[in-house]
């Protein structure tokens, strides 16, 4: 019923920035806690960031907090992930996800009930 839609990847050299959009659509996602996961270059797939349905409530994976953050615009149907301080560990695919039900820390351990097909993130040393 959610589709979801990643932009914002690309390359850029270690120390720089990049802003993720994730755009919902099909229905508002406006009651769905949403998050950010990523899968690195033979590695398995790991959480980020997640944030509640009003953006008050944020989490962030050791690894990235205080370089990243999780925000959203609900009425533009948008999550967003602001990467600062980029390393090349934080090579990935990004992917966005939505949950249905329950609480965006449950996002921690990978629940998730829609993903979008993910945007790469290439940082150069």
């Amino acid at each position: 019923q959610v589709q979801l839609v990643e932009s914002g990847g690309g390359l850029v050299q270690a120390g720089g920035s990049l802003r993720l959009s994730c755009v919902a659509s099909g229905r508002t996602i406006s009651g769905y806690p949403m998050g950010w996961f990523r899968q690195g270059p033979g590695k398995e797939r790991e959480f980020v960031a997640a944030i509640s349905s009003t953006g008050e409530v944020r989490y962030y994976a050791d690894s990235v907090r205080g370089r990243f953050t999780c925000s959203r615009d609900n009425a533009k149907n948008t999550l967003y992930l602001q990467m600062n301080s980029l390393k090349p560990e934080d090579t990935a695919v990004y992917y966005c996800a939505a949950r249905s039900s329950g609480a965006a820390v449950t996002m921690r351990g990978g629940g998730a009930d829609y993903w979008g097909k993910g945007t790469l993130v290439t940082v150069s040393s």
